[in-house]
């Protein structure tokens, strides 16, 4: 039996990386999959890839308007949600000394602003017993050089589980977090460097890890479908860590 038969699932950030590759499974998975992004034409490109009758729904995370018109559409095409993914986020790196107001507002704005409100305004359309997931970084308690706000925002949004899952016990939504590390997404492409210098990056990057190798998208999308289903059922305002073993080794 398929482990979301008939569940309707919404992903933040859902039309690329790790977003992109949880939606196609939990597709596969029998749920019915509503993604959430700002560009239409990804959008688009995303749900025809999952199929399944998957839709796209624009949405900016850091505008919470933005966020209840995309679930008032969603919940109008497909039901109560029963499993949202707060996915979307965006990583800026620098050292603290040259991070600008702009930055840190747009990192905060959409990495943790963003996460509160896609959980506070999807309050009103979630089933009683839903998923909750939010997708942090193994970088949440790690002293990492060049990430001062991304690592504050992403033990901000680690935060966000336990307060969630304390308000929400009467409801028995779960709310846990997936903490990925280095995973060969597009993210690295948007820094503007060459093919070898991206082959550079992600080969030093490999030496870092225990496992000695970056994470794939589809690995942690299996991360995701278990903490979906009911196989996580126990599980509350728990952490799982998916990064070859940089956190813990």
């Amino acid at each position: 039996m398929k482990k979301l038969a008939d569940r309707v699932a919404v992903i933040t950030g859902g039309n690329s990386g790790i977003g992109l590759s949880t939606a196609i499974l939990f597709a596969r998975e029998g749920a019915r999959v509503a993604i959430m992004g700002r560009n239409p034409t990804s959008l688009e490109s995303a749900a025809a890839t999952i199929g399944h009758g998957a839709i796209g729904v624009i949405s900016d995370v850091s505008v919470p308007d933005s966020i209840q018109a995309a679930y008032e559409q969603i919940s109008g095409q497909l039901g109560k949600i029963d499993v949202l993914v707060v996915n979307a986020g965006i990583q800026i790196q620098a050292l603290a000394a040259d991070i600008t107001e702009e930055q840190f507002d747009n990192l905060s704005g959409i990495n943790f602003k963003g996460a509160f409100f896609s959980i506070q305004r999807a309050l009103p359309y979630l089933k009683d017993g839903a998923s909750v997931i939010l997708t942090a970084s193994a970088v949440n308690e790690k002293g990492f050089s060049h990430n001062t706000v991304y690592s504050a925002t992403k033990a901000a949004v680690r935060s966000l589980a336990r307060t969630f899952s304390q308000e929400l016990l009467e409801r028995k939504i779960r709310v846990n977090v997936l903490s990925p590390g280095a995973i060969d997404t597009p993210l690295f492409a948007r820094g503007g460097a060459s093919t070898e210098e991206l082959q550079g990056i992600k080969t030093y990057m490999s030496t870092l890890i225990p496992a000695k190798r970056l994470g794939t998208s589809e690995e942690v999308a299996e991360g995701f479908l278990f903490l979906a289903s009911d196989a996580s059922r126990y599980m509350l305002g728990a952490e799982l860590v998916m990064d070859g073993g940089v956190k813990t080794l």
